[in-house]
């Protein structure tokens, strides 16, 4: 057994170097996505730390913007690629700490008065999670606003409607496309609802118990742009991981809605199908047979839509078991989230630009109309004519080869009630894509403009 390495010096102590390095995990490296979330974190406790009573007050309110000016500074330098989490700093929090008290000496060491890093991961998480759920409400709706154009450019394009992937009725390129589009509206109401969720402020919890100062949460709330502090400390470091998960289970929904729109493309886009070809800039060749053209895009939405699928599970499972207050578990609720994010974003993105350049070939879906796609309709012109449906259904039965005549553009014309393929309201379809689209421009300069407030220079920063 070789000797133990000796313990590396940190903030909170001397840590033996393999458990330093053991409990400190991929943060080092995943905290970085945290860094921005950390310093503003940290600009709005400074603030709270100078308007507390005089009597206590632990900063001045020029301490304060001494406190923020460097971390505006920090921040640039982490644009840059120029600041450096640290084994040592084990984390983002520990990093930042550390850069203050090297620049500012005792006004650094005070910073961390009254929070712990519980409720600042928290904070640095719930901060990071609303700008990505903005992002990701955008991303849906551009997709939706993609698909529902290509809808309604294809609305009257006739295509075999299919169950249990055989053909089963005349549809149209329009409802299939504007399925897609519709179920992704759907899921967008469940992103939302995690966003909101995810809309509270847990800074000020500190280990879970609350603390002996006169802290003001609902200021640091405010500052942060947050909709309200979450109001039971405890509740505030409980829901670390469930929350997660949530956002995860919304995100998990639109990589299935993803995932079956991948999976129709990679099927009609088969040479036995033919109904659709897929942008050549989205088609990958083959090391060996020089005429493949791949749909390797489309395979991977399925994958990552199983990985998203995956986070979501590792997250519960490192959740169900916990008991109350924080257990260093939550550690590893991390990577999973910051990867669900990452992918679901990346496929939304990638799959916008593929779908205004799919091309529809005319021929092929008419070519998948044989006559007994036409069997339902019959069916049912008899019916409107007096004969009893069972009776029609058996007629129909006996005499399929009375369908030939049948024509694919008359059957959908007559297929005119609401969301049936000459009744596809697609104004409607745009009307909830432009309300996402609102909302997300309005809950981003809202919370823009409170960061801004509180850093004392536009946020974004540039």
């Amino acid at each position: 057994m070789k000797p133990r390495a000796a313990g590396q010096q940190t903030t909170v102590g001397v840590i033996d170097a393999e458990v330093l390095a053991f409990t400190a995990g991929h943060d080092v490296e995943l905290d970085r996505a945290l860094i921005a979330a950390d310093c503003l974190g940290t600009a709005a406790h400074a603030t709270m730390l100078s308007r507390m009573p005089k009597a206590g007050r632990v900063l001045t309110p020029a301490e304060a913007k001494k406190i923020i000016a460097e971390l505006v500074a920090l921040l640039l330098r982490a644009q840059a690629g120029a600041f450096e989490i640290t084994l040592a700093d084990q984390d983002v929090h520990l990093a930042v700490e550390r850069h203050l008290t090297a620049k500012l000496g005792e006004l650094g060491k005070k910073v961390h008065t009254g929070r712990s890093r519980n409720d600042q991961v928290a904070v640095d998480l719930r901060l990071f999670a609303k700008e990505e759920l903005l992002g990701v409400l955008e991303e849906v709706a551009a997709l939706a606003a993609v698909l529902n154009d290509f809808a309604r450019r294809h609305a009257a394009v006739p295509m075999v409607g299919r169950t249990h992937q055989q053909p089963a009725m005349p549809s149209s390129v329009g409802l299939w496309a504007g399925a897609h589009a519709e179920a992704l509206l759907d899921d967008a109401a469940l992103v939302l609802a995690a966003y909101q969720l995810n809309d509270q402020c847990p800074l000020g919890a500190a280990a879970g118990y609350g603390v002996p100062l006169p802290i003001d949460r609902r200021l640091v709330s405010d500052l942060l742009g947050f909709a309200r502090p979450i109001g039971n400390v405890l509740h505030a470091i409980n829901s670390r991981g469930k929350l997660e998960s949530v956002i995860l289970g919304a995100l998990t929904q639109v990589m299935l809605t993803l995932s079956r729109l991948a999976q129709d493309l990679v099927l009609f886009t088969m040479p036995e199908f033919g109904y659709f070809t897929l942008p050549a800039a989205f088609s990958t060749g083959s090391s060996i047979m020089p005429q493949k053209k791949n749909p390797d895009v489309l395979e991977l939405v399925r994958s990552r839509a199983a990985r998203v699928t995956a986070c979501q599970t590792a997250v519960l499972d490192i959740v169900r078991s916990a008991p109350s207050g924080y257990n260093r578990d939550l550690q590893d609720a991390k990577e999973p989230f910051l990867e669900g994010l990452a992918m679901t974003r990346a496929t939304l993105r990638i799959l916008a630009p593929l779908m205004a350049g799919l091309e529809v070939n005319h021929d092929a879906l008419l070519k998948g109309f044989t006559p007994n796609v036409f069997a339902t309709d019959r069916a049912l012109e008899l019916v409107a004519g007096g004969m009893p449906f069972r009776d029609a259904y058996h007629h129909v039965k006996a005499h399929l080869d009375d369908l030939q005549q049948m024509s694919p553009a008359a059957a959908l014309a007559k297929k005119t009630h609401l969301g049936a393929p000459a009744g596809l309201d697609f104004a409607a379809t745009a009307a909830r894509i432009a309300a996402i689209a609102s909302l997300v421009t309005d809950e981003r300069a809202e919370f823009h403009a409170a960061l801004s407030k509180l850093l004392g220079v536009r946020w974004p920063l540039a």
